[in-house]
C-alpha cells in the first residue's frame, strides 16, 4: 500500500515539483500524533530537502493555529548538506499545524551559473538577458512595491551587473520568488501547553483529612489554610483525591475491608450517591463556592489545584439508575463490579464504553471535565486510563482542550509501556512513569535512557510514593532511602510528585507483609496529621525544592545525561542548560555508606581539565576544588547519601576558591 499512499500524495502536488523533502523532524508516527512543546520554548523543524542536478533550492517553514486558512512563512537555513531548519516560538496556548516547503530557487540557480561563467572569463551577455527575464516573471506575480523594485533591478542590470546584486537586491528578489512547482511536505501538529506541564512539583492530600480539629472531617476551607504548609515546602501544584460524594452501597470499611462499620468513610474512588455524582461536591467538604475560593487562593501563591478524574461509578451514583445501559451487565443480569485479581472493587462500576449510547456516554464524560474547568481547574489527574479506550481519550481531551486549551491531564498508566505511550500520545500532557519500582542504578539509567527516546510526546512524571504505592525501598530502607528517592525524582525529572504528610512524616508501615498498601491508608479512613514533627523531612523538601526552582538545568528533560562510577551503589548524572551544570551523585544502598570515584564527561560538560573547578553541595553547604574528570566522593546514608553540585566554571586559583565550613 505504499506506492498508493505515495501516488495519492503526488496527485495533491504538481508531478513535474522536483524537490524532495525527507525525513521532517520532529513527529510523531509519521504525523498521526502531534508532538509537544511548552509555551516559551522553541518548536525546532529540521528535514532534507533537495533536488535532481545542480539547481538552487529553497525552503521555507509554515506555521499555522488551529481552525486558521494561512499558513506563516519562517525561514529556514541549512545546517549541513541538503538538511535545513527553521523554527518557531508559539505565541500561546494551543495547537498548531507546521509543514516545510521547498522550491527550485531559480534565481540564485541563474546567479551561480553566471558567476561560474565569469570566473572561467567567458562572456556572460547572454546570461544577464536571462536575469532581466527572469526579473520579469517574477515581477508579473509581485505587489506592486516589489514589482515596482524588480522593474528597477531589471533595467539596470544589464550595465550594472553583479555590482548590482547586492543583499538588499537579492533580499527584494527572494521575497518575490513565485515558488514555481513547490514541494509541499505533511502537515504535522504540535501541542503548546502551559510551562507548568513541562516543570512542576505536585503535593498530594486528602482533604478529609486535613482538619486540625480531631473531632471533625476537614473541609475544602481546612485545605486552604494548609496552602501556607504546601507553598512552603516549594510545590507548585496541590493534588486532591476525587471531591464527589461517597457512594454508601457496598462501601469499604478501613484498611479495604469488604463490610464497612458505623463511622465508615469509604473510598473517595467510589463516586456518586443520593448526593450526586461525578459534577457534585461532597457535602461534608463544603460547597462550591469554597473550592473557587480554594482555586483562587492557591492561585494567589502560584500554585494549581488538581483534580481527580476517575471514571467509574459506586453502586448508588445517580446514573446507574439513569443510564442502566452505560454499565456491562452479567448472565443474571447484575451489573458487573470492577476486578483487577486479586484485587476486587465492590464499591465500583466500571463503564461499558461499547454501550450503544456510547455517544451520550462519552459526551457526558467530557462535560465532567468542562464542569470543574468551568470553576477554575485546569489540571487532573485521571485515574487508570488505561482501562478506557484511546479514541475516547483522543477526542475527550482535544475537545476540552478546545474550550480550555491551558488544561493539563496527567495519565495515571500503570501499565504496559506501549499502552502508556499511546495515552501520552492520544493526548495526556503528563504521565507517571515506574519510578517507584527502579532502586539500582542500572535499572535507573536504562529506564531513564529509554524514556528520553520518546520526549517529544510523553513527559515522565517520578513520584515517591502514591496512596497506592508504597515501595518496599521505601519500607525498608528508611530515612536513607527516602532522601535519596527524594532527590532522584525532584532532579531526574523535570516533572514530579510525593504523597504527602505520610512521606515527609516517614509513615511506611504495609498493611501486610509483601504489600504495597500503607496502613490504615487514608483511602479507607480520615487521618489527623501532626505536621510539626521533628523528625520531618519538611526541609530537606524545601530545600530540594528551591534547587529545582533556582537551577534552570532542573526544569527540562532531555538534557540528562549518566557518568561512570566505580561502584554500582553510587549513580552519577548531570542536567546542563547554557552555563547551568547540576551534578548529581546518590547511594541507592540505604544501609552502608560508599566512597566512589566517579569520572565525568569533561568535554560534554564544557569543563577545561586544564583548570580547577569548583562543585558546591547545594544540600550539605560544601564546596570542594576538583580537576580532571576522576574524583573522589563519599556518601553515608547515616549523613547524606545524596548530594546535589552546582558545578562552577573558570576557577583561575585557589584564590578565586571560597572555602565554608
Amino acid at each position: 500500500m505504499a506506492w498508493l499512499r505515495y501516488a495519492l500524495g503526488m496527485a495533491e502536488q504538481d508531478r513535474r515539483a522536483r524537490v524532495a523533502i525527507e525525513r521532517v523532524t520532529p513527529q510523531v508516527d509519521g504525523g498521526r500524533f502531534p508532538v509537544k512543546r511548552v509555551l516559551g520554548g522553541e518548536l525546532e523543524v529540521e528535514a532534507f530537502v533537495f533536488i535532481d542536478g545542480q539547481d538552487a533550492v529553497q525552503a521555507v517553514l509554515q506555521v499555522r493555529t488551529e481552525g486558521e486558512k494561512d499558513w506563516e512563512d519562517l525561514p529556514m537555513h541549512r545546517v549541513g548538506p541538503d538538511r535545513w531548519a527553521g523554527r518557531c516560538v508559539p505565541g500561546e496556548v494551543g495547537r498548531y499545524a507546521y509543514r516545510v516547503v521547498g522550491w527550485p530557487d531559480r534565481f540564485q540557480t541563474w546567479l551561480q551559473g553566471l558567476r561560474k561563467r565569469l570566473d572561467a572569463g567567458l562572456d556572460g551577455s547572454l546570461e544577464l538577458s536571462d536575469g532581466v527575464a527572469l526579473l520579469h516573471r517574477y515581477a508579473e506575480t509581485s505587489d506592486p512595491p516589489l514589482r515596482s523594485q524588480l522593474m528597477g533591478l531589471a533595467e539596470r542590470l544589464p550595465t550594472e551587473g553583479l555590482a548590482l546584486l547586492d543583499e538588499n537586491a537579492l533580499a527584494v528578489v527572494s521575497a518575490s520568488d513565485p515558488r514555481r512547482l513547490a514541494t509541499v511536505s505533511s502537515v504535522y501538529e504540535v501541542v503548546v501547553d502551559p510551562a507548568r506541564a513541562a516543570f512542576s512539583a505536585w503535593y498530594e492530600l486528602f482533604p478529609r483529612s486535613a482538619s486540625p480539629d480531631q473531632t471533625r472531617v476537614g473541609t475544602l476551607r481546612d485545605v486552604q489554610t494548609r496552602l501556607a504548609y504546601v507553598a512552603e515546602l516549594g510545590f507548585d501544584t496541590l493534588y486532591l483525591p476525587p471531591i464527589h460524594p461517597i457512594g454508601r452501597v457496598n462501601r469499604k470499611g478501613r484498611n479495604n475491608r469488604i463490610s464497612a462499620e458505623a463511622g465508615d468513610v469509604g473510598s473517595p474512588w467510589a463516586i456518586g450517591s443520593e448526593e450526586g455524582g461525578h459534577t457534585s461536591l461532597h457535602p461534608e467538604l463544603g460547597s462550591l463556592d469554597d473550592l473557587d475560593r480554594l482555586v483562587e487562593a492557591a492561585r494567589g501563591r502560584g500554585i494549581e489545584i488538581a483534580l481527580d478524574m476517575a471514571f467509574q461509578c459506586a453502586p448508588d451514583h445517580p446514573w446507574v439508575k439513569a443510564h442502566p445501559d452505560w454499565f456491562a451487565r452479567r448472565g443474571d443480569g447484575s451489573i458487573k463490579y470492577a476486578e483487577n485479581p486479586p484485587k476486587k472493587y465492590q464499591d465500583i462500576f466500571p463503564f461499558d464504553f461499547e454501550t450503544n449510547d456510547w455517544r451520550g456516554l462519552w459526551d457526558a464524560l467530557r462535560d465532567v471535565f468542562l464542569f470543574w474547568g468551568e470553576h477554575g481547574v485546569r489540571t487532573f489527574r485521571v485515574d487508570n486510563p488505561h482501562t478506557k479506550p484511546f479514541p475516547f481519550w483522543e477526542w475527550c481531551l482535544r475537545e476540552v482542550k478546545r474550550v480550555h486549551p491551558d488544561a493539563v491531564f496527567l495519565s495515571e498508566a500503570f501499565t504496559r509501556p506501549l499502552v502508556a505511550e499511546r495515552l501520552a500520545k492520544v493526548g495526556f500532557t503528563q504521565s507517571y512513569d515506574y519510578f517507584p519500582w527502579k532502586n539500582t542504578k542500572g535499572e535507573i539509567e536504562a529506564y531513564f535512557s529509554d524514556l528520553s527516546r520518546n520526549l517529544d510526546f510523553l513527559r515522565p512524571s517520578s513520584w515517591i510514593n502514591t496512596p497506592d504505592i508504597l515501595s518496599e525501598y521505601l519500607q525498608l530502607g528508611g530515612r536513607p532511602a527516602a532522601t535519596v528517592r527524594l532527590v532522584l525524582a525532584a532532579t531526574l525529572s523535570a516533572n514530579y510528585g510525593v504523597y504527602g504528610p505520610v512521606f515527609e512524616l516517614g509513615e511506611v508501615t504495609p498493611r501486610e507483609p509483601d504489600s504495597e498498601e500503607y496502613l490504615d491508608s487514608e483511602k479507607y479512613e480520615v487521618r489527623h496529621w501532626m505536621l510539626e514533627q521533628p523528625h520531618s523531612l519538611r526541609r530537606l523538601v524545601r530545600r530540594v525544592n528551591r534547587i529545582r526552582q533556582d537551577h534552570p538545568a532542573l526544569q527540562r528533560d532531555g538534557n540528562l545525561r549518566f557518568h561512570n562510577t566505580s561502584d554500582d551503589a553510587v549513580i552519577c548524572f548531570t542536567k546542563s542548560c547554557d552555563e547551568d551544570v547540576v551534578l548529581v551523585v546518590a547511594n541507592v544502598d540505604p544501609t552502608g555508606a560508599r566512597s566512589a570515584w566517579i569520572e565525568l564527561d569533561t568535554e560534554a560538560l564544557g569543563l577545561d581539565t586544564g583548570r580547577p573547578y569548583q562543585v558546591h553541595d547545594m544540600l550539605g553547604e560544601e564546596r570542594f576544588l576538583w580537576s580532571g574528570a576522576r574524583n573522589l566522593v563519599q556518601l553515608d546514608p547515616r549523613v547524606q547519601p545524596a548530594k546535589i553540585f552546582r558545578i562552577r566554571h573558570r576557577i583561575r586559583s585557589e584564590a578565586d576558591f571560597e572555602y565554608y565550613t
